[in-house]
């Protein structure tokens, strides 16, 4: 099994929280990689994270483990639980985060985390819960840590499979939406603009817009060497309508 822990947080790259989160990894027995897969997970938005989260576990290997930390209601009463699904471990809030994974695989199993620090803070359950709990899985230590629950439980029924809004944007200010990439999926509409699918940025021309399924499944809205938030205004939230075949 490999040695390798995935940070998939909203914390954002400035500030302390992604080292602090990485100390408490280290301060707890895991001498493994630490990956940090997102930082700037859309804040405060659980189901737009879980569609993200869902789409972007597939790059990691059997055996490797997820912190997840987008949590809005920490020290509620929500509680801190564990997921297997297709060999990888989640760790982190039953706030909806694991949706996607779980509804995309009826074998998945759950755990509520029964174990708890000494000191336990209000606001950092990242640091303080979910870090530890990742690093004992991995050691093999999470025995009487934790309690299985049924996977069903944790689900939100009515949350819809594809979001069709800008769910994340990236660097080059590509949008991406919550909505699945499949062959029935034709078109979709940007504020007044209809595109149809094309292959990749190559099919239009420079400073032309396109939509496109991305390397991870997921719709993508861009410009050919250009910036499709700034092109069509675009921020999380902004909503994406599609039509199928």
């Amino acid at each position: 099994m490999p040695s390798m822990i995935a940070l998939f947080t909203d914390f954002g790259v400035k500030g302390p929280y992604i080292g602090q989160m990485s100390a408490a990894l280290r301060r707890h027995g895991f001498s493994g990689d630490v990956i940090n897969l997102f930082a700037d997970a859309p804040v405060f938005n659980v189901m737009a994270s879980s569609r993200l989260l869902s789409a972007y576990r597939a790059d990691f290997p059997k055996g490797a483990v997820f912190l997840c930390i987008v949590d809005p209601g920490v020290g509620g009463a929500r509680l801190p639980v564990v997921v297997l699904s297709g060999g990888h471990w989640f760790v982190g809030p039953d706030n909806g985060i694991f949706e996607h994974i779980l509804r995309e695989d009826s074998e998945a199993k759950a755990w509520e985390i029964t174990w708890r620090p000494k000191k336990l803070s209000s606001s950092f359950h990242g640091r303080d819960l979910f870090a530890p709990i990742a690093a004992k899985i991995l050691s093999g230590d999470s025995d009487g840590a934790m309690i299985e629950i049924k996977a069903e439980s944790l689900n939100r029924f009515d949350w819809p499979d594809d979001i069709p809004e800008v769910i994340y944007l990236d660097h080059y200010g590509n949008a991406i939406t919550g909505i699945k990439a499949r062959p029935e999926i034709n078109t979709v509409t940007v504020g007044k603009e209809t595109l149809s699918l094309s292959n990749t940025f190559s099919s239009v021309g420079k400073d032309m817009p396109l939509a496109y399924g991305n390397a991870n499944g997921l719709i993508e809205i861009a410009v050919n060497q250009g910036r499709a938030d700034e092109f069509f205004d675009l921020s999380i939230g902004s909503p994406i309508n599609f039509k199928s075949v």
